[in-house]
């Protein structure tokens, strides 16, 4: 699932292509992808068919176009879900779900048509329309994720609130890392890579950790997420690309994740893979030594 340099990569070029444009007349052409615009197909598109987008906007693994009607179109990407910004003549995609005509402004001068496409092979991403409210710090967010935190590189991250509310999680690490009402965007490839950086176990105990450790922990992931969107993010298939649909080439970076039985690039010990949450979590056996009282 794409984390959060994945998804400000599609935020910056949806940007460039988006920002300013109006939509045409929206096509839902697999109700799914939809599923969760409570009010159905048709009221989707009737939102969106003539809005101009003002800017583009993301949160965590969210992202949202903010339209002059006051209301948002979210996007959540899920497994496989792609926004595509194509010509309008361009072939349409083998999973395109959504069409979104694009309009640029007159005053930007001439530009071939193209629209915005919602391509999603697993269905198990989504769009919807969505109300703005304040967030208490006067920037509108979509209703539906008012719960969702802020991400690391967000500016306006607590840094000593995070260090607070993580001692009292009383869970194991990565859980909480995991956790996108307490930081979002994390996912499994970057809390490896960040937890590998700082030396600490995915399972160690959130109440053990002492305020440096926590610092040292919020550097690696932030140093992480700043590498992986320096080169477009990581994409393991075809299924994670850009707006222009090019895939990103971090995962050539990756110290620990999917490295099982590999070197560590600081001790040489073979990464190892354990079992986490149904899925998987690597480690270097001695850079991370399982701690005592391990939450897994």
């Amino acid at each position: 699932m794409p984390e959060l340099p994945e998804v400000e990569v599609v935020r910056r070029g949806l940007e460039r292509w988006v920002a300013g444009a109006s939509l045409g007349e929206v096509a839902v052409l697999h109700p799914r992808s939809v599923r969760r615009h409570v009010r159905g197909a048709a009221d989707f598109t009737a939102s969106l068919s003539g809005r101009v987008v003002a800017e583009v906007r993301r949160r965590g693994k969210y992202l949202w176009l903010t339209l002059d009607s006051g209301d948002a179109l979210l996007a959540h990407l899920g497994m496989s879900g792609q926004l595509l910004v194509q010509p309008c003549g361009a072939d349409d995609e083998r999973h395109l779900r959504v069409r979104l005509p694009l309009a640029v402004p007159p005053d930007s001068g001439p530009a071939d048509p193209r629209e915005l496409r919602f391509v999603d092979q697993r269905t198990f991403g989504h769009l919807l329309v969505d109300h703005l409210v304040d967030d208490g710090a006067g920037e509108g967010l979509p209703s539906v994720i008012t719960h969702i935190a802020r991400d690391p590189l967000d500016p306006a991250f607590d840094d000593d609130a995070f260090a607070a509310a993580l001692r009292r999680r009383r869970t194991g690490l990565k859980r909480a890392l995991l956790d996108q009402s307490l930081i979002s965007g994390v996912g499994n490839i970057y809390a490896d890579e960040a937890l590998w950086a700082a030396r600490l176990h995915w399972a160690r105990p959130t109440e053990t950790l002492r305020r440096p450790q926590i610092d040292t922990l919020l550097t690696a992931v932030r140093e992480v997420m700043t590498a992986a969107l320096a080169q477009g993010g990581t994409s393991f298939d075809s299924l994670y690309v850009n707006v222009n649909g090019e895939s990103g080439y971090f995962e050539r970076s990756l110290n620990a994740y999917g490295r099982r039985d590999r070197p560590c690039a600081r001790c040489g010990a073979p990464i190892r893979r354990e079992t986490f949450m149904n899925r998987s979590s690597y480690s270097c056996p001695r850079c991370q030594p399982v701690p005592r009282g391990a939450r897994v």
